[in-house]
C-alpha cells in the first residue's frame, strides 16, 4: 500500500516537472520571438492585453450560456459537476452558478497559478482559466482560522499548478477547486488536501494538460 502511494506521488512529480520542463522551454522560444519583434507590433500587443483587463470590469456580467448542469457528491465528499462547461474567451465578467466557478467561459488571460498565493480576491474569470491548464485553487473566507490559511498557503507555495486567494462569496471557511471538481476541507491538516493536489493538480480532468501557469496576470 505504502509502495504504491510513494509510486503515484513519484509518478505525479515526476508529469509536473516534465510539464514545468515543457513550460520553460515554450517561454524561452516566446522570448525569443518577442525580441525579434519590432518594437511598434509589441507596444500595440501589450496596450491590447491592457485595454482588454481593464475593460472586463466596465463591461455589464454576462451568464455562462454555455454551462448548464449540477453537482453530484460523491461518497469521498469531492462534488463533481455534472453536465457541460462552457471554455470560450469572452471579455465580458461572468455569472457563473457556483461560487468558486468549477469552469466555463472566462477571460483570455489566466492567474498565475504556479504556487501563487493572492491576498486579495482574484476575478473568476481569470482564475476559472488556470484551472482549464489543470490547476487547482484553493479559496477560503472570513471564517476561516488564520493559522489555517497561512498552513495552506505555505503548502501552495510548494505545489505548481496552484493558486489560493480569499473568497468571502463562498458558503465554507475553506474550499478546494479543480475544473469539474470541487470540495470543502477543514484546514492544511486535513488529508482530503493532499488527496485532492495528488489527483486534480494537472489530473485527467484537465481540458489544457501542460498548459502554462505563468506568464499570465499577477495581481
Amino acid at each position: 500500500m505504502g509502495s504504491a502511494k510513494k509510486n503515484t506521488s513519484a509518478a505525479r512529480k515526476a508529469r509536473i516537472e516534465e510539464m514545468r520542463r515543457a513550460e520553460q522551454s515554450r517561454e524561452r522560444r516566446n522570448r525569443i520571438l518577442t525580441i525579434t519583434a519590432s518594437t511598434l507590433v509589441v507596444a500595440a500587443l501589450v496596450a491590447g492585453t491592457v485595454f482588454l483587463v481593464q475593460s472586463q470590469s466596465d463591461d455589464e456580467p454576462a451568464a455562462d450560456a454555455k454551462t448548464s448542469g449540477s453537482f453530484v457528491t460523491g461518497a469521498d465528499g469531492v462534488k463533481t459537476w455534472k453536465g457541460t462547461l462552457g471554455r470560450t474567451h469572452v471579455a465580458k465578467t461572468v455569472t457563473y452558478p457556483v461560487e468558486p466557478p468549477v469552469g466555463g467561459d472566462h477571460n483570455q488571460v489566466w492567474m498565475n497559478c504556479n504556487g501563487d498565493v493572492y491576498t486579495e480576491a482574484i476575478k473568476n474569470v481569470n482564475a476559472v482559466h488556470s484551472l482549464e491548464h489543470g490547476a487547482v485553487w484553493v479559496t477560503y473566507n472570513s471564517k476561516a482560522p488564520k493559522a489555517e490559511v497561512d498552513a495552506l498557503a505555505a503548502k501552495v507555495k510548494k505545489t505548481p499548478y496552484t493558486l489560493m486567494s480569499p473568497d468571502d462569496k463562498q458558503a465554507d471557511p475553506i474550499m478546494l477547486t479543480a475544473w469539474g471538481a470541487q470540495r470543502t476541507v477543514t484546514g492544511a491538516s486535513d488529508p482530503n488536501v493532499d488527496t485532492f493536489f495528488q489527483k486534480y493538480v494537472q489530473g485527467e480532468q484537465t481540458p489544457e494538460p501542460g498548459a502554462a501557469c505563468t506568464g499570465g496576470l499577477s495581481k
